[in-house]
């Protein structure tokens, strides 16, 4: 089974730990979602940009999460 999972960041890419923790999504329309629903507490916690992955392949990023800078 295919895993997609978010990698949160700093602007600078450094990784930081999310506000709210993520599972492990088995869709990107799935994880896709979830951000949708979390970005804002997650902007509020300290990551300013995500990166989506598909097992060890980075499908995008990086995205900000900062709506007035994307």
């Amino acid at each position: 089974m295919t895993a997609w999972t978010w990698r949160f960041e700093k602007a600078d890419g450094t990784e930081v730990q999310p506000a709210v923790q993520p599972e492990e999504f088995t869709t990107q329309g799935d994880a896709e979602s979830w951000i949708g629903e979390h970005w804002k507490a997650l902007l509020e916690g300290g990551a300013e940009q995500v990166r989506l992955f598909e097992e060890q392949s980075e499908i995008y990023g990086p995205m900000s999460l900062d709506a007035e800078g994307a």
